[in-house]
């Protein structure tokens, strides 16, 4: 079976910011991502849950799975949205069957 190079991007920040990040990611042209809760975790400032440090909104993950070439116009428009809260993005190299719907 033919595998496709990709790129997987994800991205942690605060629920509250999740519809900037996805208006801001489409805007961008991405044309899938998924979303999942974020139940806890261990940062800079130690360990926190959705009852801890953050608030009670919690946090999200946005995974996007994109062609390479265009990765730089998806991080563009995340950090637009990141640099200013709290946020953790991350790229990976991905293999992914069917790059047509990506």
């Amino acid at each position: 079976m033919q595998t496709h190079q990709a790129k997987r991007i994800e991205i942690v920040i605060e629920k509250p910011m999740e519809s900037r990040l996805t208006k801001a990611l489409t805007d961008a042209g991405v044309t899938g991502y998924t979303v999942v809760p974020v139940r806890g975790g261990s940062g800079r400032s130690g360990q926190w849950t959705r009852e801890g440090q953050i608030g009670r909104a919690g946090m999200v993950m946005v995974v996007c799975l994109i062609r390479p070439d265009r990765l730089e116009t998806l991080l563009d428009a995340a950090f637009a949205v990141v640099e200013r809260h709290i946020g953790v993005v991350s790229v990976t190299d991905a293999m992914v069957l069917r790059a047509e719907r990506f």
